[in-house]
């Protein structure tokens, strides 16, 4: 609690915001997580069934909780959300469902104004928004788009295999999701399945000789960019076949170079042998649709059943905290972590960034940097 025994408000019951509440109820201060759905890990139970951390178990926990042994090195999807349960039980974290906050306003007083569902309003003296990038799936305002005569669906929407089988389904979107459920769908019983590659992924193990990439990625963080390109490009060609003739080529710029321009790299789960058994099919882009037909940034025409859009999500922040200014013009907090606005004092943000070193390890230690950082301006 503040001094006037009003407790900071988290907004999003994600690993991000559990975490905080957390670490804040540890240090003495009282905090209320906000949530609109039903329950804790929204996000991760609306996931594709096959989903797996790509980060190691031990270096997933969130703070004050160890992920149980029998959930393997590789923690599945439904594994996570009964981790985040048992987190919320453990640290007795006080949530409320079903209460969506859709404006953030500065009081007079200088307290924050939450304005939720139903007309409340609640006040605290601060607020953390961790409801992270995956917030709004979004899907590309392709030419003929809304007339496409298959099933078009966002990645969101995508769950198992199951109704695709015997289907030409083409995946939108080669990042992790979009190289993952291509995997999904041929091995789940796909007639065929394409994956359309608009800029070729870095592709690397998720372990390479019992050590995963996450360890190397820990160590690389704060070496120069480039050094990292060099370090990373060597590793790929050992343990990475060339995947050129099969149309996924290696990628022109570095991989570290790529990670500060926003693109994690493929960690591969079957993608790699999918592709040389040619399960999988590399394609180009998608420019635009024409009725029943999917027209390709090579000139290529396709009539698939079905397109599957793995191309992300936006932080969804804008009419939250848009009219505060502390948005950049993709949408992102000028702000994270620990640090907050110059606008906005008492107004955090944790979970909008994709880190190398993995998302859950660096929610962690933003839960403990805005905790420290909240004690201090309490005291």
């Amino acid at each position: 609690m503040s001094d006037s025994g009003t407790p900071v408000h988290v907004l999003g019951a994600g690993p991000g915001g559990l975490a905080v509440a957390a670490v804040l109820r540890e240090k003495g201060i009282g905090a209320v997580v906000l949530e609109k759905s039903d329950a804790v890990g929204a996000s991760w139970r609306g996931h594709y069934e096959r989903l797996r951390l790509h980060t190691t178990r031990a270096r997933s926990a969130l703070p004050g909780l160890a992920i149980p042994r029998a959930y393997g090195r590789w923690v599945a999807r439904a594994d996570l959300v009964r981790y985040l349960e048992q987190y919320a039980a453990h640290h007795r974290i006080e949530v409320a469902t079903g209460v969506e906050v859709h404006r953030l306003d500065r009081g007079e007083d200088g307290r924050w104004v939450l304005h939720t569902n139903g007309g409340r309003r609640l006040t605290s003296p601060a607020v953390v928004v961790a409801t992270g990038c995956n917030h709004t799936p979004h899907v590309p305002a392709w030419p003929g788009r809304d007339g496409f005569e298959g099933e078009l669906l966002h990645a969101a929407r995508y769950r198992t295999p199951g109704p695709y089988a015997g289907k030409d389904v083409l995946v939108t979107g080669a990042g992790n999701t979009g190289a993952e459920i291509a995997v999904d769908l041929a091995e789940g019983g796909a007639a065929r399945v394409r994956l359309a590659v608009r800029t070729p992924p870095h592709i690397l193990r998720r372990s390479t000789l019992g050590r995963p990439a996450q360890s190397n990625a820990i160590l690389c963080r704060r070496l120069p960019v480039r050094l990292v390109d060099r370090m990373a490009a060597h590793l790929a060609r050992l343990s990475v076949p060339d995947l050129a003739p099969y149309g996924l080529p290696r990628p022109e710029k570095g991989l570290y170079t790529r990670v500060r321009e926003g693109a994690l790299p493929v960690l591969d789960v079957g993608l790699i042998d999918a592709v040389r058994e040619r399960r999988v099919e590399p394609v180009a882009a998608v420019e635009a649709f024409e009725g029943a037909k999917v027209i390709l940034a090579d000139g290529r025409t396709l009539a698939p059943d079905a397109v599957i859009a793995a191309t992300g999500y936006r932080p969804g922040l804008e009419r939250l905290v848009g009219h505060l200014g502390v948005l950049d013009p993709g949408g992102r907090p000028l702000a994270h972590g620990r640090r907050t606005h110059p606008a906005a004092p008492g107004l955090y943000f944790t979970g909008f960034t994709c880190p190398l070193s993995g998302t859950l390890r660096e929610l962690g230690l933003d839960a403990r940097r805005i905790a420290k950082a909240l004690a201090r301006a309490t005291r």
